[in-house]
């Protein structure tokens, strides 16, 4: 039975032993030891921690500029919308291609319902979600019950629903969007209250957050004790608590600086806290690890792996809807072009967040991580003015690093 390692301390051994008080090389020793342990739930925070100390540097302080960090949070938050259910998928053991073609369908769709037959916006964001469940749950059957790959039927889907965005569009750019959808993708919460020179909602939003975050840590560490589960050092779990709350207030005071927090942010936040619990506490969380990880062993323990597969995707179709939407809204207009290489960047985002190749590893966080390190990339090399050939070339060798890592971290388990 595994017991907190802070037990095992050199302050914890008798004098001649190794005794003596924790502070010093002690403590130094303990964190790092803790970081070994635990290389793959921090490796990619602290790789995002030093890239954004990087490009801070380099850009002269543009990278953090309240104006750049709002925008950072707009055009990263398809990606990060789409990188949550492909964890899922990934963690499940399949792959989906679909959801880039899938995203500018039902930004397309969206388009056609609102601009052409004047639709009210908020019936034409219902019938989007609808099709793009209806979707998902069209790849999930063929891929569940008829037992055909994942990445075979997904493939196809990115060429059909990519045809069929061209043929909705007619080759043309539709737009302009209703002010509600457009709000989707660009609006700000409004201010109210007295005049702080700053959004009095976002503070708000950002210590409500902070308060939950570092609650949520605790309970989580207490629950593990609970179940004689081994927990990081202590030291180091105070260090993880800082670093969080250093990065929710940091994050908080310069959107609050500029117009606030973006509405999309908010429905960011939803999905991470609703995903993330069903994910670590939720019955069908646990089944999705499960068939990932080890599919006979689930199927005698009498998961129901096609009925959890064909929901995988239908979540996934759903996602890809709302990520549509979102680009769509933020480009106030549908072009056949939209979405190209999303599937990409969501898988991109999913295996650098911490996911595994062989399926049931990963979080949602990871994912948001993930796609964050690509995102701050993305914005980094810009404002550096990196040539685009040379960006693919740097985020496809972010990429093979994340995986390698993944392998070697494997390797090192194992042995």
């Amino acid at each position: 039975m595994s017991t907190d390692v802070t037990d095992k301390s050199p302050a914890a051994a008798p004098p001649g032993k190794g005794g003596g008080s924790a502070t010093g090389g002690g403590m130094l020793q303990l964190v790092v030891d803790g970081l070994r342990r635990n290389m793959r739930q921090y490796g990619m925070l602290i790789a995002l921690g030093l890239l954004v100390i990087l490009f801070q540097v380099w850009t002269d302080g543009d990278l953090l500029l309240p104006r750049n960090v709002s925008n950072l949070v707009l055009q990263n938050s398809y990606i990060l919308i789409l990188a949550i259910g492909m964890m899922l998928v990934i963690i499940a053991g399949h792959i989906d291609l679909s959801v880039g073609s899938l995203t500018a369908f039902t930004g397309a769709f969206a388009a056609v319902l609102t601009v052409q037959h004047d639709l009210a916006w908020p019936v034409a964001l219902v019938l989007c979600l609808a099709v793009g469940a209806a979707a998902g749950a069209a790849q999930g059957f063929l891929i569940a019950y008829l037992g055909i790959p994942s990445f075979i039927v997904t493939l196809a889907g990115m060429l059909m629903f990519r045809g069929l965005t061209e043929m909705l569009l007619k080759g043309q750019t539709l737009g302009p969007f209703p002010d509600g959808l457009q709000k989707m993708g660009n609006g700000f919460l409004p201010e109210v209250g007295p005049d702080t020179n700053y959004h009095n909602i976002t503070l708000l939003l950002g210590f409500a957050l902070l308060t939950f975050a570092v609650l949520q840590e605790v309970r989580d560490r207490k629950r593990q004790q609970e179940f004689a589960l081994e927990v990081v050092p202590r030291n180091l779990f105070l260090l993880k608590l800082v670093a969080i709350s250093a990065a929710i207030l940091t994050v908080t005071m310069l959107l609050a600086s500029y117009k606030g927090a973006p509405i999309i942010l908010l429905v960011l936040g939803v999905l991470v806290v609703g995903y993330g619990y069903v994910m670590r506490n939720a019955v069908f969380g646990r089944h999705i690890y499960a068939i990932g990880g080890n599919l006979p062993a689930a199927k005698l323990s009498g998961v129901k792996d096609k009925k959890v597969t064909f929901l995988v995707f239908l979540n996934m179709g759903v996602l890809a809807a709302v990520a549509g939407l979102v680009v769509a809204a933020r480009l106030n207009a549908a072009s056949p072009k939209a979405g190209l290489s999303f599937e990409l960047e969501a898988i991109a985002s999913a295996f650098i967040g911490g996911a595994s190749m062989s399926g049931g590893v990963g979080t949602i966080l990871g994912a948001i991580i993930g796609g964050l390190v690509l995102g701050v990339l993305n914005n980094g090399m810009n404002l550096l003015s990196v040539g685009t050939d040379w960006q693919q070339v740097i985020k496809g060798m972010a990429l093979l690093i994340a995986v390698g890592f993944d392998v070697w971290n494997k390797r090192k388990s194992g042995s």
